[in-house]
């Protein structure tokens, strides 16, 4: 009607100029009688443009809200900062929630604070930490979060090329390292330890439990990745700061590093024969992107945005996190995991000037995952949603969604093993519950077992994070460090590979590390390169003791207990040959 309206106007309009014009525009001439101009008005009425577009949205008006307690600059720089080493990580930066609930204040504020202050002081079965009781915040830190988040969350800035290439430094350039290895060290025996509170990683010798170098780093670094020539060792923090470590030198040393975001969890580099050590890639949380780097400097080539539409419902999201990041062994790509949106990217780098990518459709919150025995299918937990995610990497597509068989997958990169009932299988615990899926992976051989869980475990308890077995091993190693009952976050549960049905052993790892202070949180158990020994961390508060226990995986029994001032919050261990090779 309004575009009616407004072409009539402009018509009518236009004939009264012309009529004016013709007339001519000297006083001497005579001026149109008002009997003239009459016949000339509009019929319907003039064009008014729409302004009340946003009238009904109920907008509010910025700073703070009546009722909501303001935060000083001083509180909220602290809050902002825990948030980001606690909480960020499940619950987004936007808090809008993925493996763990949304925090943004149409909640919060409904909850109230006492619900608030309960929860972040006692956490629950399901997987929250209960950082009150645990000591890792103070009463007047959990007050303070609180606060933080009955107001409104500020999203960070943009970071990119011209941020990423200013953080950018090469400290020894690639034609001023070794040429073959200089130091006499068993790479394929290394294990990079995550000293998470204090920005760095410990290089630790598999064989003598010695501690071979200590790397200034990220802040709590999430994960570390070999190339595949075993020669470089990337670490990545959760401040989005990425190390690239030369393991041929004496001593090994960082020779490159780059910040990629502000917050990050995921590097990788590829693999294909033919491509071996030639990218790099890292993607972060924010800003939610995945950027390409040369695989021996780090420089920055490809930054690629993952914002976009959710696969169902087809909506808009302004954090869709890239989440884990892994490299196909059958193709020169790179399967990109975006949380949020559900979507897998497969990244093909043979061209990183016209970038190809295939994506692919499976279900929102991709977490973490890994290869099934053969790496043909890669395995992936969309944890808020209950759901296991497989792509066939050889074909490119997605082979199967199910369902996990438990509350929140958190696999880590899951277990494989071969059942004699039912051939090849991969297995998973759950953050939410104390299920321990078991899902048949060889359809060739095996079709009536394939993307079905064929059984269900329980373990202890909620809270788990990593399940971890070897090929020369009989058995399957459970954690639950996010369980508040400390007996059980102190200790892993191990089962009989060869008799499921047998009652799990529980193994208290945190009583054998001698430490009597803290939650003493046992997690993620890593094997030695032959997998003869399986590595835990005891990880406490940042003022409190830590260890890493060493257990013998034939006989279950304590081997080594690894202590020293350097080793403070250790969390994740990721031994070099088993790392490269993708073998868990």
């Amino acid at each position: 009607m309004r575009t009616t309206a407004r072409a009539t106007m402009l018509t009518s309009t236009g004939v009264a100029l012309a009529l004016f014009l013709a007339a001519g525009v000297t006083e001497a001439q005579q001026a149109p009688t008002p009997a003239e101009l009459e016949k000339h008005k509009p019929t319907v009425p003039p064009y008014e443009p729409a302004l009340d577009v946003l009238k009904e949205k109920g907008l509010q008006p910025p700073g703070a809200q009546p009722g909501i307690p303001p935060l000083s600059k001083a509180e909220f720089d602290e809050a902002n900062r825990i948030y980001f080493e606690r909480c960020a990580g499940c619950h987004g930066v936007l808090r809008k929630g993925a493996t763990g609930k949304p925090l943004t204040t149409d909640i919060t504020r409904e909850k109230g604070a006492e619900y608030l202050k309960t929860f972040i002081e006692y956490g629950s079965p399901a997987g929250m930490p209960n950082w009150g009781t645990s000591g890792d915040l103070t009463p007047a830190q959990v007050e303070l979060m609180v606060k933080y988040l009955l107001n409104d969350p500020v999203a960070p800035p943009e970071w990119g090329l011209k941020e990423m290439r200013a953080s950018w430094k090469v400290i020894v350039p690639p034609e001023a390292r070794p040429k073959t290895q200089q130091n006499k060290l068993d790479i394929d025996n290394l294990f990079s330890v995550t000293l998470r509170d204090t920005g760095k990683v410990a290089l630790i010798d598999g064989a003598t439990y010695e501690i071979r170098a200590v790397f200034d780093t990220g802040y709590a670094v999430h994960i570390s990745r070999l190339s595949a020539s075993g020669r470089y060792l990337f670490t990545i923090g959760r401040d989005g700061l990425v190390n690239l470590i030369d393991l041929w030198m004496d001593p090994p040393q960082t020779v490159a590093t780059i910040k990629i975001g502000y917050e990050a969890r995921s590097v990788e580099t590829s693999k294909m024969q033919g491509w071996e050590d030639t990218y790099a890639i890292a993607g972060s949380y924010w800003p939610p992107q995945y950027v390409i780097m040369k695989g021996d400097t780090l420089e920055p080539l490809k930054i690629v945005s993952t914002r976009g539409m959710t696969w169902d419902t087809q909506e808009y999201h302004p954090e869709p996190r890239v989440a884990s990041i892994v490299a196909s062994h059958h193709r020169p790509e790179f399967i990109v995991n975006i949380k949020e949106i559900g979507r897998i990217d497969l990244v093909d780098y043979t061209d990183i000037k016209n970038l190809k990518v295939t994506s692919i459709e499976a279900e929102r919150f991709l977490h973490d995952g890994g290869f099934d025995r053969s790496k043909r299918y890669f395995l992936v937990a969309a944890n808020a949603r209950d759901k296991i995610a497989i792509v066939d990497t050889k074909e490119g597509k997605l082979a199967a969604l199910i369902d996990s068989g438990g509350k929140t997958p958190h696999p880590g990169r899951g277990a494989n093993f071969v059942s004699k009932q039912w051939g090849p299988v991969w297995a998973t615990s759950h953050l939410g519950d104390d299920t321990i899926s078991i899902i048949g992976t060889d359809p060739e051989k095996h079709p009536q077992y394939a993307w079905k869980v064929v059984k269900k475990l329980y373990g202890q308890g909620g809270g788990s994070l990593f399940i971890k077995t070897h090929p020369n091993s009989r058995n399957l190693w459970v954690d639950t460090p996010l369980n508040p009952d400390p007996s059980i976050a102190s200790s892993v549960a191990v089962f009989d590979l060869d008799d499921l049905d047998k009652p799990y052993e529980v193994v208290p790892a945190g009583d054998w590390s001698g430490i009597a202070e803290g939650m003493r949180r046992v997690v993620q158990g890593e094997y030695n390169k032959d997998g003869s020994e399986i590595w835990f961390s005891v990880w406490n508060a940042k003022n409190q003791e830590s260890a890493i226990v060493v257990v013998d995986d034939k006989t279950r029994k304590l081997k080594k207990v690894i202590k020293d001032p350097v080793i403070v919050t250790p969390t994740g261990k990721f031994n070099v040959l088993n790392t490269r090779k993708d073998i868990y």
